[in-house]
């Protein structure tokens, strides 16, 4: 008996003390259960929007899809049919060309003007609202007017001010293939200058005046500035924009779409997953495509974040 009245006194003693426990647990849960609701809610987005799409995507990359919803396994045949496409690799020069001019201009052009824009001090705030105009334009009116500012007759904006100086019209988007796509970077430089402008330009200002004040007293000019002080400080967000950059300017569409039509042979990679899509009626075809785009950014955002980690170790 002394035996059994030990046993249940020593229980009681741990169900007394796991019971703070066990209310602090409660607590807790109760205290976060909103931020666990708004974690269920993006998780569920990104499930339904992001995760599922691309899950489906991979599987109709091994069917025959058609408009009417018809269906058949088909294995490696819509990547085989797209590798053997002469326009799957005259889209991918396009994107590549494409993407090496974005790189000369829409990575380094942003850069410089919120250098700049970070070196005023009364008009800076009418600067940077000028520079952001063109993100609050609609992507596709700001297409059909550089459509226009591209027009090879007299009527189109860059012409017109070409013969003003007595300067001979060029055939801007007809001329070149070269040409061409230059002029599609142009015009998504742009239109994407303003958001990267607004970032550069928070990055600039968290840097420490005092860096720059020893520079000066050192006789570094403006330049030695930019190149000592800035670009070190900035080397985080400079590497995340070059990603996002390079990323970004791979999957280019709305320029090719809307300026182009594809003319001239700027038929870019994702402008043929929507010409397979939705003009050759072949969905299984466009969903091989893009998991070969899907791929290729994969493998190049890995090589990159592998060659960055292993730069700041060294």
């Amino acid at each position: 008996m002394a035996t059994i009245n030990l046993t249940r006194a020593v229980a009681r003693d741990l169900r007394r003390a796991r019971s703070p426990r066990h209310a602090s647990l409660g607590r807790k849960l109760r205290r976060n259960a909103t931020a666990y609701l708004f974690l269920a809610g993006a998780v569920i987005c990104f499930a339904v929007f992001s995760w599922y799409p691309m899950i489906r995507e991979v599987i109709m990359s091994f069917q025959y899809t058609n408009f009417a919803g018809n269906t058949k396994w088909v294995g490696l045949h819509n990547y085989q049919r797209v590798m053997a496409d002469p326009d799957f690799w005259a889209a991918w020069r396009t994107t590549g060309l494409f993407t090496l001019f974005a790189l000369l201009l829409g990575y380094a052009v942003p850069f410089v003007l919120a250098v700049v824009l970070n070196e005023l001090r009364h008009v800076r705030s009418y600067f940077r609202l000028l520079v952001y105009l063109p993100v609050m334009m609609p992507p596709v009116a700001a297409a059909f007017l550089w459509k226009w500012f591209y027009t090879p007759d007299g009527s189109g904006l860059f012409n017109g001010v070409l013969r003003f100086l007595g300067l001979p019209g060029v055939q801007w988007l007809q001329s070149s293939h070269t040409l061409a796509v230059l002029c599609l970077v142009l015009f998504s430089t742009w239109i994407n200058m303003g958001g990267t402008v607004l970032v550069y330009l928070a990055s600039l200002q968290g840097i420490p005046g005092e860096l720059y004040e020893a520079a000066e007293i050192d006789g570094a000019g403006l330049l030695r500035r930019v190149w000592h002080v800035t670009v070190p400080q900035t080397r985080l967000i400079l590497s995340m924009m070059l990603l996002l950059q390079i990323v970004g300017t791979m999957q280019v569409f709305l320029e090719p779409f809307i300026i182009t039509g594809s003319g001239n042979g700027t038929t870019s990679v994702v402008y043929l997953i929507y010409q397979y899509a939705f003009n050759f009626n072949n969905y299984g075809s466009a969903a091989a495509l893009g998991v070969l785009l899907l791929l290729v950014l994969i493998a190049f955002a890995a090589g990159y974040l592998w060659l960055s980690r292993r730069a700041e170790e060294e």
